[in-house]
């Protein structure tokens, strides 16, 4: 990419960021930068359309886990005991507004409730709520499709100062 203009104050144009690159991350460190944050949005259908929520996470092995509530819309995200869960999308991000660089990664699994009581209460404590509604349970999403990417200024080429 080349350099791109930053729009201010107002609209106008105050500086540059540099110039950059996108490089796709592999599984491992896609996994790895997504457990070094701990917000996300996860979509899912909620009456037949998609459905974005920020949640709150962490990454257990290569599992994402997510607090639920029974009267929360996550909370109906239960899988028929016979399949392998309800499929969802799970995003999360850093992205400097200013340099615009940064990485972003997306995983796309099967989303099933934690059965496991004392499981899922572990994780309830590792995982602290936005809201005063008591948390009754943890979601699983188990990755199958993991992809990722970081952009990254090009070395070659000097970062502007941004002007105010």
């Amino acid at each position: 990419m080349d350099q791109e203009a930053i729009r201010g104050p107002g609209g106008r144009f105050v500086g540059t960021t540099a110039a950059r690159h996108m490089r796709e991350l592999d599984r491992a460190e896609a996994l790895r930068l997504l457990s070094t944050v701990s917000l996300g949005r996860i979509v899912f259908t909620h009456h037949a359309l998609p459905a974005v929520r920020p949640v709150n996470h962490l990454v257990a092995g290569e599992d994402i886990i997510i607090r639920i509530h029974e009267d929360g819309a996550l909370g109906s995200l239960v899988a028929p005991y016979d399949a392998p869960g309800v499929v969802v999308a799970y995003e999360a991000d850093v992205i400097d507004p200013v340099t615009h660089l940064g990485w972003s990664v997306v995983v796309t699994g099967y989303a099933r409730v934690v059965a496991d009581t004392e499981e899922a209460d572990r994780y309830a404590h590792l995982l602290y709520p936005w809201v005063t509604h008591p948390m009754t349970g943890a979601l699983r999403i188990r990755p199958d499709l993991v992809t990722g990417f970081r952009l990254e200024a090009d070395p070659t080429r000097p970062v502007p100062a941004v002007r105010s």
